[in-house]
């Protein structure tokens, strides 16, 4: 029989919790350009403004969640969608205070998708929507407009995804 000796929690310093300065640049990012675009843009299809031949920026409100989704539901889902952010950040935190901070993928992974949360969210309490204004097409077809914020939840994501492949590897070397 062995005996195992519990593991000592880890310090801020040395949690992922340190990692939650890109969370606040991404939401100061995120924030900075939709204030940029609600002042200096009209709203709407007719004020985009054309950047290539395959992308436009475009001034939109979102009251739904990705592309859309419930977006002409009543008004009940901003509230939804603001306990759902709540939710997942305060997840995420309690992730990467149980994380070392030299887990890095994993801790930027959780930081991007905390700051791009908060940043959505920030819109859905103060505006009661969310801004975007980042317009990709091919032709006629248009992908639902996005924003810095949604950006960084999907690099998140796909972090996570990379990162839980890679640990696989791992754990199939040994």
């Amino acid at each position: 029989m062995t005996s195992s000796t519990p593991q000592q929690p880890l310090t801020l310093k040395q949690s992922g919790i340190r990692w939650l300065w890109l969370a606040i640049l991404v939401f100061i990012i995120d924030n900075g350009s939709k204030l940029l675009v609600m002042d200096t843009m009209g709203y709407g299809w007719p004020n985009r403004i054309e950047i290539t031949p395959f992308f436009n920026l475009l001034y939109v409100h979102n009251t739904g969640a990705a592309f859309s989704f419930l977006s002409s539901a009543g008004g009940w889902q901003r509230w939804l969608f603001a306990a759902i952010a709540f939710g997942v950040c305060g997840l995420l935190a309690v992730w990467m205070r149980r994380t070392p901070a030299t887990n890095k993928m994993i801790n930027i992974a959780y930081a991007l998708i905390i700051g791009g949360a908060f940043g959505n969210l920030f819109d859905r309490l103060y505006h009661g929507f969310v801004v975007d204004f980042l317009d990709f097409y091919y032709g006629n077809y248009h992908w639902p407009a996005f924003n810095i914020a949604d950006s960084a939840i999907c690099l998140g994501a796909a972090l996570l995804i990379l990162d839980g492949f890679r640990a696989d590897k791992v754990a199939k070397a040994h």
